[in-house]
């Protein structure tokens, strides 16, 4: 049995494990994300006081009504924090993210080759979403619902009514169910536009198929009010890409910067399908146009629907790529059986690349790297030294810091962080303007009754307060990363 065990590990399946072995270790990151840490804290929160409905965090939306839509999430991570710690947060997004990849590689075309540097190119444009946030359940389920619609229409496997049921789980984890809904009303209308310009052609969904389409959507609207929030939690995708501030100060709404070489692989699935689909004889199909066309603009909208694009993207372009390679010849037919000897050496070779993946995760999970890492980009050293000094009072502190401040010191509540849901437009800009050190700083600052500042070293607000009368420089790091200042008395 182990002979004919190993007379079947053949070149392609090590290039499969290969393929999925590199995608972990892709995926497998160190939490620097700050959000990370208020949706651990609430997760902490609502386990011991119940369902969030009013800001307990904050002392500027203190009480103030708040939608919790990633409560189910929360949970999980807070889950994962308490079992391993960092490096089960990094489990997480690996195994989310790893998970994916796989029901895309099996929506892809062609051999194992085409597949894999499909894959690769996929991951490498989702990876700038990838983080231990609730965001990667939603990537995951989506990936999940775009197979079930891949395989109705090409497989003509019917597994449509898992659909419903997979929102009504998904709409007590996060709000990026919408993305489901993106994809179900993208395929509907590529079949509709199928019936009327190509009825009849190759892997159009009939009339009959369609209304089914649109029935599964209903179903899923109507479970998604199945939750703690009820109608008010279908309301909150929209409520969110409403705020102003989030397209105009938030990096991952802006568009993408193609300076940055973390979006070129962005690009090369761009470029890469529209070339694809023009070396192919085969015709383009309107839902792959639909589904690919509008992700596209997503993305070049706001970076974080990156991701979106990139799991719609990726079996595109491995179609048309399939099938421009088919039509020329050029096919590499997989070997079904190798000699002793080769297995032997594919053995060898799938025990080194196994080997060599381990070792990356653990300099990764290295608890000195994990140390430096999140001093480096959170305000490990800041939330230190007021832990130390029992610093407590009104704090006016860094939007990008507020989620780690809020997780690592949760009796000093926070002046703003990254819940944009809960402090809308108004706020948000109003904090923006303080924070750069604009006109009338010192105003809010009196307004808000703050104690003490706590802020980016560099930042526009921390050049005012040095140079301001009646605030003090109480703590500045060594890497001149943050600042404290607090309010004469």
């Amino acid at each position: 049995m182990g002979k004919f065990a190993l007379r079947g590990l053949t070149i392609e399946r090590v290039m499969l494990v290969t393929i999925f072995a590199l995608l972990f270790v892709m995926a497998t990151r160190i939490p620097i994300d700050t959000d990370t840490w208020w949706h651990i804290h609430s997760g902490e929160y609502t386990l011991q006081h119940g369902m969030i409905y009013s800001d307990p965090f904050s002392f500027t939306k203190q009480g103030e009504p708040w939608v919790n839509h990633s409560w189910g999430s929360q949970l999980i991570l807070y889950g994962v924090w308490q079992l391993a710690g960092n490096i089960g947060l990094s489990l997480y997004t690996a195994v989310l993210a790893t998970g994916g990849m796989a029901f895309i590689y099996r929506i892809c075309h062609g051999n194992v080759y085409l597949r894999g540097f499909a894959l690769v190119l996929g991951a490498s444009t989702a990876a700038v979403f990838w983080s231990a946030r609730p965001q990667m359940i939603s990537f995951f389920l989506s990936t999940v619902i775009l197979y079930l619609l891949y395989s109705y229409k090409h497989k003509k496997i019917d597994n449509l009514w898992f659909i419903p049921l997979i929102m009504l789980v998904w709409g007590n984890l996060h709000a990026g169910f919408s993305i489901g809904f993106i994809f179900i009303g993208g395929v509907i209308a590529g079949e509709i536009l199928g019936n009327l310009f190509n009825r009849g052609g190759e892997d159009v969904i009939s009339w009959q198929g369609v209304r089914k389409l649109i029935l599964v959507a209903l179903f899923s609207v109507a479970a998604l009010v199945i939750n703690p929030y009820g109608v008010k939690m279908l309301l909150v995708p929209l409520q969110t890409v409403s705020i102003g501030a989030l397209r105009d100060y938030i990096q991952e709404w802006n568009s993408p910067n193609f300076q940055q070489r973390q979006t070129w692989p962005f690009i090369a699935l761009l470029l890469g399908t529209l070339g694809a689909v023009g070396a192919s004889s085969k015709k383009l199909d309107w839902t792959d146009f639909i589904l690919f066309s509008g992700t596209a603009f997503m993305g070049l909208l706001a970076g974080r629907n990156i991701a979106v694009f990139a799991v719609v993207a990726t079996p595109v372009f491995s179609h048309y790529v399939d099938a421009a390679l088919q039509e020329r010849g050029w096919i590499l037919k997989p070997i079904q059986r190798v000699t002793r000897r080769q297995a032997r050496l594919n053995a060898v070779l799938l025990g080194v690349i196994l080997f060599g993946a381990l070792a990356v995760i653990a300099s990764v999970w290295s608890p000195t790297a994990i140390d430096t890492a999140q001093r480096q980009f959170l305000p490990v050293n800041v939330a230190e030294y007021m832990a130390e000094n029992n610093l407590s009072g009104r704090m006016f502190n860094s939007y990008n810091w507020g989620g780690y401040l809020m997780f690592a010191l949760p009796d000093v509540p926070v002046y703003v962080d990254g819940r944009t849901d809960l402090y809308r437009d108004e706020f948000l800009l109003r904090y923006l303007k303080t924070a750069g050190g604009g006109d009338g700083w010192r105003e809010v600052l009196d307004e808000d009754a703050i104690d003490f500042v706590v802020i980016e070293a560099k930042g526009g607000l921390a050049n005012r307060l040095r140079e301001a009368s009646g605030w003090t420089l109480l703590y500045e790091d060594e890497q001149d990363f943050a600042v404290i200042f607090t309010r004469d008395e």
